[in-house]
């Protein structure tokens, strides 16, 4: 393999999509499933393969937010209302190792062909399309420069973190969160990248401070599926959001990086499951000497 070949395998994407209806209509209060659909026939359109990829991948290999933006009320139970004279925020994540092809997909269908995305009641129009790049080397670099670092994470969308069969952790514990991200990396790296981590050093050696006005918890829509009678089940999550930081305590300076690594990462992989679904998208913020 190439220079050029593992620097591709290891690249990190962020991609920040803003959209406007072109008209007003209704989407479902969890709208991440609905823009999880939408997605995969955009890329179907371009690339079977790789929306196909996308949808059996173990990984959830790519994140994304939903839509955020400011709603309207609707008169069809459970859902709000997307408005033309407004934008909406679609961020999503890579981090596969066969990122480089999903990638070029998204680019290819929101870009080059067409710039729209499908949902059922309307259309969104791709006015602003940008991509953020990096590397996990990169990440541990940046996270191995910060002296006594505290981590600010923000939880936009329900994290469903699961810990016990379909039990879901309802608040932003350092060993449930860490611990998610600990596995998403350690699946997107080769072996010389992983980390020696686990939860009970994590547990041992972090302190979390969540900010108690911005917490909530949400039941949020993940998936359909049909019943042997062929009728339809929706298949919720649950989750919460809000703010917390996190320090150290007593902790050495590996477990520091790796943590303070996990933290920036979070915001490429999300936290927690169902996250190419609208659930576990994080934005991260790290303070160091």
């Amino acid at each position: 393999m190439t220079d050029q070949e593992v620097q591709q395998t290891n690249t990190l994407r962020q991609v920040d999509v803003m959209v406007r209806p072109t008209t007003r209509f209704p989407v479902p209060l969890s709208d991440g499933y609905s823009v999880y659909s939408a997605l995969l026939g955009v890329l179907e359109d371009v690339d079977a393969d790789v929306s196909a990829h996308i949808h059996d991948s173990p990984l959830g290999s790519l994140h994304s937010s939903g839509l955020q933006g400011v709603f309207g009320d609707s008169d069809r139970d459970y859902h709000k209302t997307l408005r033309p004279n407004e934008s909406y925020q679609l961020r999503l994540g890579v981090v596969d190792p066969a990122d480089l092809d999903i990638f070029q997909a998204l680019v290819n269908a929101l870009v080059l062909d067409g710039d729209t995305i499908e949902l059922s009641h309307g259309t969104l129009q791709v006015d602003r399309f940008e991509s953020v790049n990096t590397t996990h080397e990169d990440i541990v670099t940046e996270a191995g420069s910060m002296d006594n670092p505290t981590i600010e994470l923000s939880f936009e969308t329900a994290t469903c973190i699961e810990e016990a069969g379909e039990i879901t952790t309802m608040f932003p514990h350092r060993g449930a969160v860490f611990s998610s991200l600990l596995g998403k990396w350690n699946r997107s790296v080769s072996d010389d990248l992983e980390l020696e981590l686990d939860r009970e050093t994590i547990e041992r050696n972090v302190i979390e401070k969540p900010i108690a006005r911005t917490y909530n918890t949400h039941s949020v829509l993940v998936n359909r599926v049909k019943n042997k009678d062929g009728e339809t089940r929706n298949l919720f999550r649950q989750g919460f959001t809000g703010e917390c930081s996190y320090d150290f305590k007593n902790a050495s300076d590996s477990v520091q990086n790796a943590v303070t690594a996990l933290g920036l990462f979070a915001e490429y992989s999300g936290v927690g499951s169902a996250v190419a679904r609208g659930c576990g998208c994080v934005s991260a913020e790290v303070a160091g000497q």
